[in-house]
């Protein structure tokens, strides 16, 4: 009687492994069959595009600002992001998904308000989700067209996934995100350019479909255009290999426009460091790994990042490891603008005590020489 008992448990737990391998095998197959990249040079809509066109002898402004798919609050942390504390203390994140509608509602409007309080005449977004499961499936790009309907805009995918059926406690689910540029003025076009990205088994379902967004702008009184290109560069990437190959596109890209004569203006999230901003705020966590720093001397020539006026006071991009405290976060300028030399601008650093997203924004001023 116990050997069959013994025997039929034993039939259980095989079936049991065999069930699990079979599901699991099934999963990895349906999440391979539904990757893809997004081809390269794909041409942009310009939705309710406008008609009023840059002067030559103008005065502008561009604001960028990663607003971080509306999950971030002072309570978020990001189950992908792991640090140390300078005691010795490791840290990782443990949320995948905002925390409710309301706060994802509540964010967004926050960073909306932001935004109309610089009053710029561009905007660039980055972890704008048009419908995922992370943000409770709220369309953020039809909130922030409703709330500056009288600007050009074009949006270019760089998340698109499947069912992530990870992490197991609180799965992040299906997503649907991108860049948002948003325009005042006249745009020829605008195409969105396929950064190179980890392609590893695991990451290459959870980096995103790195791109960039480049507008082309008619300039009155000018034969060159303004071209602004909305960056959102790799964040996992170690060793720096994926990064080091987006930042060569991103370059060759601006480069090439530059020779033509254009005016070219680079703004987005970097993930590097820009200038000296790694280790200069209060933190009682080490610099974490991720760290790569980006300064005048990597640019192509005739190209240079417009440090913010306040760069030293405030910090664009928090960690995500833990919850978030003044002066307890490791904090760092990864946001901002790298221009041509046939551009003048200063830029500064927006302070919203990251209430509405892991990133502050930056704002640059600019004319043409």
């Amino acid at each position: 009687m116990t050997k069959k008992i013994i025997k039929r448990a034993l039939l259980i737990i095989a079936g049991l492994i065999l069930l699990v391998a079979l599901v699991l095998g099934v999963y990895i197959l349906y999440i391979q069959l539904q990757y893809y990249r997004i081809d390269d040079n794909l041409a942009l809509d310009v939705e309710n595009a406008q008609t009023e066109k840059l002067d030559d002898d103008g005065k502008y402004s561009v604001m960028t600002y990663n607003i971080g798919f509306g999950a971030y609050n002072h309570d978020f942390s990001f189950f992908m992001d792991s640090g140390t504390m300078k005691d010795g203390t490791a840290v990782a994140g443990t949320m995948s998904r905002a925390q409710s509608v309301d706060i994802v509602n509540e964010n967004t409007s926050g960073a909306i308000s932001a935004m109309q309080n610089a009053d710029a005449d561009f905007y660039f977004l980055q972890e704008v989700d048009r419908d995922a499961t992370r943000s409770h499936h709220i369309d953020q790009t039809a909130l922030v067209r409703g709330a500056f309907a009288d600007y050009g805009y074009t949006y270019a995918q760089n998340f698109h996934s499947a069912y992530l059926a990870y992490p197991l406690y609180e799965m992040h689910g299906k997503v649907d995100a991108g860049l948002v540029t948003l325009s005042r003025y006249e745009v020829d076009s605008a195409v969105r350019r396929s950064y190179p990205v980890d392609t590893s088994f695991f990451t290459k379902f959870f980096d995103l479909d790195r791109c960039f967004a480049v507008e082309y702008l008619p300039i009155d009184g000018a034969d060159a255009q303004l071209v602004l290109i909305n960056s959102h560069m790799s964040a996992y990437d170690e060793g720096g290999i994926i990064r080091a190959q987006q930042l060569e596109l991103l370059f060759e890209t601006a480069a090439a426009e530059r020779a033509k004569g254009n005016y070219v203006i680079i703004g987005g999230d970097f993930n590097h460091v820009l200038g000296d901003g790694a280790d200069i705020f209060e933190t009682q966590q080490l610099t974490p790994e991720w760290v790569a720093k980006l300064s005048d001397d990597d640019l192509p020539s005739g190209f240079s990042i417009v440090h913010a006026e306040n760069a030293d006071k405030t910090a664009t991009c928090r960690s995500t490891d833990l919850p978030y405290e003044k002066g307890v976060n490791y904090t760092a300028v990864l946001d901002g603008f790298i221009i041509s030399d046939n551009i003048k601008a200063t830029a500064e650093n927006i302070d919203t005590d990251f209430a509405f997203s892991d990133h502050n924004p930056a704002k640059l001023t600019f004319e043409f020489k």
